[in-house]
């Protein structure tokens, strides 16, 4: 796998610091699956955390805090084993973090139809903003658009090209407010994305401007 896009600095000390998200964590965990080089950013990451914690002055803990931790680990060890995925169940393709969430093939999934040639699966995690899973056919394009905010996309399947450049299997975007572009499929096979935002989109044409209350993107 040739990964040519990466996170930013940004978003991975965010990572790290846990302070992303349950849709954009997700979607970091699943690039870190497939990325040596960012697997290593976070680990240094994690390593600037722990030399800045180590100079706060420590706080007094509550008399139950210890009783309060032993039973989350005891509700964590009650876990079954047979619940509890292995490496070789997991489908091709699909990053083992993602699996947890979908615990099938990206071919099997119950796709919805967005628009034409879209299709999407919520995967309806809460919180601000929204994460899903983008399907779209070959040669098919996303309207122009920016953001309201931040949007994390990771390529599971295919391809496409925007005004960035060119996005393959592995690759992420991580993209804000100051991106305007348009995606387009540039292959002869479906481009699957697991999206995650913070905020809807903002669709620059009349088009998309129209179609946005029904797709709710």
């Amino acid at each position: 796998m040739n990964i040519r896009h990466h996170f930013d600095d940004a978003t991975l000390m965010a990572y790290a610091a846990g302070s992303l998200s349950q849709g954009m964590a997700l979607l970091v965990a699943c690039h870190l699956h497939w990325c040596p080089e960012c697997c290593e950013r976070v680990r240094q990451a994690e390593a600037i955390g722990g030399v800045l914690l180590d100079k706060i002055a420590p706080l007094p803990l509550h008399d139950s805090a210890l009783d309060q931790l032993m039973a989350r680990l005891d509700d964590d060890m009650a876990m079954e084993v047979s619940s509890l995925v292995k490496p070789a169940e997991i489908p091709a393709g699909v990053p083992a973090p993602l699996h947890h969430y979908i615990n099938s093939s990206l071919e099997q999934l119950p796709w919805k139809r967005l628009g034409y040639g879209v299709h999407h699966i919520d995967l309806n995690l809460g919180g601000k903003g929204t994460t899903r899973l983008l399907k779209i056919a070959p040669g098919v394009s996303v309207p122009h658009h920016t953001h309201g905010g931040n949007e994390l996309t990771l390529i599971l399947s295919g391809s496409y090209t925007d005004e960035i450049g060119r996005f393959s299997v592995g690759d992420v975007a991580d993209l804000d407010g100051e991106v305007h572009h348009q995606p387009l499929v540039d292959t002869d096979q479906d481009c699957i994305c697991l999206i995650a935002t913070d905020a809807p989109l903002k669709f620059t044409g009349l088009m998309g401007r129209l179609v946005q209350p029904f797709i709710g993107m």
